[in-house]
């Protein structure tokens, strides 16, 4: 039983810290937190539903037009709404501003195209099957982004950008297009996401961005502000602690006791589990 709930936590987990992950990437390279992340996470679950259910895929093809309907949610996003604003000089808090009028945008979209009602993937993998797809792809795709992120030249490029995007624009790195990029596999990754949690919970609808990104952004905070291997732990840590809270207390205070325990460890280390003091958005 213990270890049965520590599976399931960590699989609700990996799902926490893919929709972290695509905050941590775009806070590292522009220091905004993106507020239509939640949203863009919403419209890869829709989609993913929509291809599991009209054209028949499999999950994994479906995760895969999840991605790419977040990452050209995340060129929109970037282009519309993001990129105008830092060739003027705005306050910034003009960024967060706009990306609030961007979910309030793509929920309301949502509810238009998708309606307001609960929908559901149809039966394709036992629980416990069900589990073991959700906990190996978020693991999968963490691996694979921290190795791509610090092996490859793009990936280098976008931490270069992340600590000073003047030195890297003086390097020699296109920051416009090292930006845009981020924005985009930020938003894929919280695609992704969308499917994996309609699988968990078995439950898509119009309205579940917002929890769900809120969750991703105590996340975020949880780990250490910008800092990738923070946003993987905090994310286990969060559905570890929610899983547990409802086997061994009550569901009904699955989020006090989660977001308590987040709230303790903030007391202890208000720079999150791995950031620095001087911590200002870099790896």
């Amino acid at each position: 039983m213990f270890w049965q709930q520590v599976v399931n936590g960590l699989t609700l987990g990996s799902t926490y810290a893919l929709i972290a992950l695509g905050y941590t990437l775009i806070f590292g390279v522009l220091n905004i937190v993106n507020m239509a992340h939640g949203e863009i996470f919403m419209f890869g679950a829709f989609v993913g539903l929509m291809l599991v259910t009209v054209f028949k895929v499999n999950i994994f093809a479906a995760m895969l037009g999840a991605a790419i309907s977040g990452a050209i949610l995340g060129y929109l996003l970037e282009v519309v709404a993001l990129r105008p604003l830092r060739r003027r000089t705005v306050s910034h808090l003009a960024p967060l501003i706009s990306t609030i009028g961007v979910s309030i945008f793509l929920e309301g979209l949502a509810l238009k195209l998708f309606g307001p009602q609960v929908q559901s993937f149809p039966p394709m993998f036992s629980n416990d099957t069900i589990h073991w797809v959700i906990l190996t792809t978020g693991v999968v795709l963490m691996i694979v982004l921290s190795l791509w992120l610090s092996r490859t030249k793009l990936g280098k490029s976008i931490r270069a950008t992340a600590e000073n995007p003047d030195t890297a624009a003086i390097l020699g790195v296109n920051t416009q297009r090292v930006i845009t990029l981020t924005v985009m596999l930020g938003s894929g990754l919280g695609g992704i996401a969308g499917v994996l949690i309609g699988l968990a919970f078995n439950a898509v609808e119009p309205t579940m961005g917002i929890p769900m990104g809120f969750k991703g952004l105590a996340v975020l905070i949880l780990g250490g502000l910008g800092n990738i291997p923070g946003a993987m732990v905090g994310g286990l840590i969060l559905g570890v602690a929610e899983v547990f809270s409802v086997a061994y207390g009550a569901s009904t205070f699955r989020d006090a006791i989660a977001f308590g325990l987040i709230i303790l460890l903030l007391f202890l280390r208000p720079q999150g589990l791995f950031g620095s003091q001087a911590q200002t958005g870099g790896r």
